[in-house]
């Protein structure tokens, strides 16, 4: 009698919900921003560590295993801070909080671009440090009112900023954007932006407008960038994506096998691909998106089912 075949397992999706970046591993303690006492006592413990970001790079170490991000003591940053800092929450039992440093950079490590590093960093780090990086971003374009131009100042731990001339409030931001895969049976179909790196075909994605659904912004924004009309719209996951400061809402539709016609001012290519070309990377034809995004799920969360 032969021996029964080992099954060959199916892959997983890279990146799989919960996504990089999202708050995973650590504990936002919302309802602490407001606590007065607790914000005090956090600051004045040794055991409190910060995440130190200089110009938006966060400050990482290298060990054997690659860059981790350095979470610094209070005394590190004596003379070196120029603003309150920012409450994150707790991490490994400990309070976290983050600074976005002007001027002079902290010394001790290099500071880097989050998206350079974010695939190899445990979830939880990249989880801390896309909510510091977003909300630094946000802190400073917000110095000041929006309303009357005054001066703002920072409250509720960094997440909320308030003019002091006028006593408006702003919170910070998040700007939903859809990303969607669309398929026609055993094909799917990519775009390339002019941003892109060499070779690289990605889903299609684009920002939500005021009066739309989400489902509407997919409908619009493929027939913008490609000329198809889309059905069967089918959320699949989402996540943040702090650069600088989206909420991507992927979805996954089906379309017509008809040839794309690109609005050049939207993207500068798009092409069906049949699953068998993507699932044999010697037979890939392109570069998929990298493996911290979104994009890269919304495909393979495709390519592996059956």
């Amino acid at each position: 009698m032969s021996p029964t075949p080992t099954p060959t397992p199916t892959p997983t999706p890279t990146n799989a919900p919960p996504h990089v970046y999202s708050s995973i591993g650590y504990d936002r303690a919302a309802e602490k921003r407001d606590d007065a006492a607790f914000q005090e006592a956090s600051l004045r413990d040794p055991e409190t560590r910060f995440l130190v970001l200089h110009g938006l790079k966060p400050l990482f170490t290298e060990d054997e295993a690659g860059p981790r991000p350095l979470f610094v003591a209070a005394e590190a940053l004596a003379g070196h801070r120029p603003e309150a800092p920012f409450f994150l929450g707790r991490y490994q039992g400990r309070a976290v909080f983050a600074v976005d440093l002007e001027g002079e950079a902290l010394e001790g490590g290099t500071y880097l671009e989050l998206r350079a590093v974010g695939p190899g960093l445990a979830r939880g780090e990249a989880g801390l440090l896309a909510f510091a990086r977003a909300l630094a971003h946000w802190r400073l374009r917000h110095r000041y009112c929006g309303a009357c131009g005054g001066p703002m100042v920072t409250l509720l731990a960094g997440h909320c900023r308030r003019c002091e001339a006028c006593g408006f409030d702003t919170f910070p931001r998040t700007d939903p954007a859809v990303i969607c895969l669309v398929t026609s049976g055993e094909h799917c179909l990519l775009g390339r932006s002019r941003h892109f790196p060499d070779g690289m075909y990605s889903t299609l994605a684009g920002f939500v407008e005021p009066g739309e659904s989400l489902e509407q912004t997919v409908f619009r924004e493929i027939k913008e960038e490609v000329g198809i009309e889309v059905a069967d719209v089918r959320y699949r996951s989402s996540q943040p994506w702090p650069f600088p400061q989206s909420l991507m809402l992927g979805f996954r539709c089906t379309a017509p096998f008809v040839e794309p016609v690109i609005d050049p001012t939207e993207i500068e290519a798009a092409r069906w691909l049949h699953k068998s070309e993507l699932l044999d990377p010697e037979r890939r034809p392109v570069r998929l998106p990298n493996p911290d995004s979104i994009a890269r799920f919304l495909i393979e969360d495709w390519l592996y089912s059956s």
